[in-house]
């Protein structure tokens, strides 16, 4: 732009091109902190409001991004997302299992930068309050209390989880609930009340390993979905395979899929139930990160949609591992009508579940304080998050490919030809780096190229630098 130009501009567009300029030739970089609005009023001269309005300006372009309590920040240049799947659309057998255990027990030294975790970090709960909640809530059991609510579960913990329902709109009664050992005893029972051997179930690709653990351990056929990075599930590709297929569930996650990170819009769920309904499909809706969304309002499940279509049984499953006691292994499922059949079934595999560990949760929720919890959360997470797409953007080999979820804890990235996940996961166990790689998340082993990292750690100088040699391992893979 030319000196005259540059001199018809307001004060703060002159001094957003300027920024924007610097970004653009590299002398700011993705992560680097602006300086702040004081510092840059006394700099330049000017107004607070000048450099707010030239900030504001940059950050509706997506050229920084504001850090509560922390400034401003150079944003990662936009990047597109990982490729749409292609799964092929015949059900076939389950094999990952083996190639699962393999990578989760794999040796080396130890782990300081656990960026292959499936849980965010212990730091980011209220530990000490729930060990006064255990405590309160041990205290009032009664001998008789032990048993009488076997298989379903802790009364009053039950009920606090329908209150947390309602606020969502959904009118869910305590006896709708069956409580379980973690949400992964929820998913697999729900899957068993559904299925027969030989069955086929509908899962996404890339999907949950321990959803296709669980089809493979039941002899069961999986179906996969072309699945979105932004938006889950591909709907006219399930159309088909519901049509050609006709399988007898189907398991998936609207919100902050695992691992890609993925949010359903809420039509899109609406329609996804009315397909379902049609074909007399159940759906299993795992929703185990509903709580760690960083917009302002939670997502509806597909459940909230579930009055207004018939033919069509949803069973909710959430817990409470994700969100604020991942040691107590607590989760649930909203199974409806099939509630009492789930609970018969959860009699005959465990009885029932952990009642200190279900009566603390009670005691906590009963006490107050979550909401106040979960929003420290998600700030911690929308931060760590942004941490870790811009040392991707700096570290990582150019062409790398990654999502940008609006919840949930997992980044899920597509290197660019000659990477290779399973190989990069041994390159950097070996330095006491994990990473998920994403043979993991498919029935037939495909996403060679990809795989997901966890940002619910907090973000430190070693996990900076973990993740900067992650990227230089990566980059000289895609280089040889």
């Amino acid at each position: 732009m030319s000196s005259e130009g540059a001199a018809a501009l307001p004060r703060y567009q002159q001094l957003a091109e300027e920024l924007a300029a610097l970004m653009a030739s590299g002398a700011l970089r993705p992560g680097d902190r602006l300086p702040s609005v004081r510092q840059t009023q006394r700099a330049r001269r000017c107004s607070a409001a000048t450099v707010f309005q030239a900030y504001y300006l940059l950050e509706s372009r997506g050229l920084i991004r504001a850090a509560p309590r922390s400034g401003y920040f150079v944003a990662p240049p936009p990047s597109q997302a990982p490729t749409r799947s292609t799964p092929r659309p015949e059900p076939g057998p389950v094999e990952v299992s083996e190639l699962v255990f393999q990578l989760l027990g794999s040796s080396g030294p130890a782990i300081h930068a656990p960026f292959g975790s499936a849980f965010p970090s212990a730091a980011l709960f209220p530990l000490e309050k729930l060990r006064r909640a255990l405590v309160a809530g041990s205290r009032k059991m009664s001998a008789e209390q032990l048993t009488a609510d076997l298989p379903a579960g802790h009364e009053e913990l039950r009920r606090q989880i329908a209150l947390r329902y309602l606020r969502l709109g959904l009118a869910i009664t305590p006896d709708e609930i069956v409580l379980t050992h973690g949400a992964l005893e929820a998913l697999n029972l729900s899957l068993q009340l559904l299925t027969r051997p030989g069955d086929a179930v509908l899962v996404e690709s890339p999907g949950f390993y321990a959803a296709l653990q669980a089809i493979e351990r039941l002899g069961l056929r999986a179906i996969e979905i072309p699945t979105d990075a932004r938006e889950g599930a591909d709907l006219q590709a399930l159309a088909i395979l519901l049509e050609r297929q006709q399988p007898r569930a189907c398991w998936l996650m609207s919100s902050w899929q695992n691992p890609l990170g993925s949010l359903m819009p809420a039509d899109k769920k609406r329609a996804l139930l009315a397909l379902l309904a049609r074909h007399g499909v159940p759906l299993i809706e795992d929703d185990v990160y509903a709580e760690l969304h960083f917009g302002a309002q939670p997502a509806p499940p597909v459940k909230a949609f579930e009055a207004r279509t018939t033919g069509a049984a949803v069973l909710h499953c959430g817990s409470f591992s994700k969100c604020l006691a991942p040691g107590y292994r607590v989760g649930w499922v909203a199974a409806g009508r099939l509630a009492p059949a789930l609970q018969r079934l959860k009699l005959s595999n465990s009885l029932g579940g952990s009642w200190p560990a279900q009566a603390a949760l009670a005691e906590y929720l009963q006490a107050g304080g979550f909401d106040l919890h979960l929003r420290g959360l998600r700030r911690a997470l929308q931060r760590q998050r942004d941490a870790m797409l811009d040392g991707i953007a700096r570290h990582f080999p150019a062409g790398t490919r990654m999502t940008r979820p609006e919840g949930g804890y997992f980044v899920w990235l597509e290197l660019p030809p000659g990477g290779d996940s399973l190989a990069l996961h041994g390159q950097a166990l070996a330095e006491g780096i994990s990473l998920a790689p994403g043979p993991m998340f498919s029935a037939r082993r495909e996403f060679g190229r990809c795989l997901r990292l966890n940002y619910g750690h907090r973000w430190t100088p070693a996990l900076q630098a973990a993740l900067a040699r992650l990227g230089s391992l990566a980059a000289a893979q895609c280089k040889a």
